[in-house]
């Protein structure tokens, strides 16, 4: 049979199961069905149905909680993360595992011994961070492409509050000057050992690309949100240790102007320094200057795959149908993939509005 020109294969995926410590491939799973998520300075998440009565699935090595999961599109890793659920239905013969990405590690690691940074480069932070916690039981988590950004942060906590690592970082990246994250896996050696690295990247995001609906892309959905605007913002800290508290006020005179007072109001028990409040209050001014839309699309099959657009990138999408009629940049915050048991793959990315980021620079 003569070879069809113009047609692109679909692309083939594997699951490996791999030992989350320190991984090293376990087995490849057979598999009925894949869904995973890519989602902003998040942990996001995978679901993987495999047979219920195959050799691989075996609990003596197959275990929520201690094994890891890696999602191969045409041999490449494209997620990893940890398994932390599997609910087997007999009936169907089928098996859910439930894995959520690296950074759920550290959302169970806490800061036992308390933290003390002063006016050090957030980078520089990360990476005390991360080698504290590999030292100690961790899983691995690579830094060698965490670069100086500038920004320095004061990070103090004492052993009494445990702070979660998780929690930490996700603070420390939602600052004025702050950063998107995400977990990168690769491999160290091919079909042997994955391995994972922690990736920053600015949060003025990336070259805008534009998605057409019925061009390039199907617009599935589209809410409008008001409720995030903000005209002043609060940001309570520390106890001083007489009853009071630490306080950031920031205003947008601008938005007051056109609408009645509306404050909002942010808790951050830990913060010591009150210039670092000042910034949270900004951050919130910021994402709440404007009111929101809210799209959902799914890229058309063949036209991008998953890593084409990572949580963070900017799009600019352009759909003209009745009431939802724009042409605006949006970030994603979601990028999410679904296999199914045909091999058929489709991508689906979720948007917020541009403004919401731009506490990547300050106003």
């Amino acid at each position: 049979m003569a070879e069809q020109v113009g047609v692109m294969a679909a692309p083939r995926y594997t699951v490996v199961q791999t030992n989350v410590k320190t991984g090293a491939v376990v087995t490849r799973l057979p598999v009925t069905g894949i869904s995973f998520t890519h989602t902003l300075n998040a942990a996001g998440s995978a679901t993987v149905g495999v047979p219920l009565f195959a050799p691989e699935a075996n609990p003596e090595v197959l275990s929520p909680g201690i094994s890891g999961l890696v999602i191969l599109r045409d041999g490449a890793p494209v997620w990893g993360g940890i398994v932390w659920t599997a609910s087997a239905d007999i009936a169907a013969g089928t098996l859910s595992l439930g894995a959520t990405g690296f950074h759920s590690h550290y959302k169970g690691r806490v800061f036992v011994n308390g933290w003390t940074a002063r006016t050090l480069e957030q980078a520089d932070i990360l990476k005390s961070w991360f080698a504290y916690f590999n030292a100690d039981n961790g899983i691995g988590t690579a830094t060698d492409t965490i670069k100086a950004t500038g920004a320095k942060r004061t990070t103090v906590w004492t052993r009494y509050e445990l702070k979660n690592a998780g929690e930490a970082i996700e603070e420390l990246a939602d600052n004025i000057n702050g950063f998107n994250f995400r977990y990168v896996p690769y491999w160290v050696t091919a079909n042997i050992k994955v391995g994972h690295r922690f990736v920053m990247s600015s949060r003025t995001g990336s070259a805008t690309r534009t998605l057409t609906h019925r061009a390039n892309c199907d617009v599935t959905q589209v809410s409008y949100d008001s409720t995030a605007l903000c005209t002043v913002a609060y940001a309570t800290g520390a106890d001083k240790g007489n009853g009071e508290k630490l306080v950031g006020i920031f205003e947008n005179a601008e938005l007051a102007a056109r609408m009645p007072e509306r404050v909002m109001v942010g808790t951050y028990a830990d913060v010591k320094e009150t210039q670092t409040l000042i910034g949270k209050a900004q951050a919130t001014v910021n994402a709440g200057s404007v009111p929101t839309a809210i799209p959902e699309l799914t890229l058309y099959p063949g036209e991008f795959g998953p890593l084409d657009f990572v949580p963070g990138d900017y799009v600019a999408v352009d759909v003209d149908a009745g009431y939802v009629a724009f042409l605006d940049e949006f970030a994603v915050t979601e990028c999410a993939t679904s296999v199914d048991a045909n091999g058929t793959e489709s991508i689906r990315l979720a948007l917020a509005s541009k403004e919401l980021f731009s506490n990547a620079n300050p106003s």
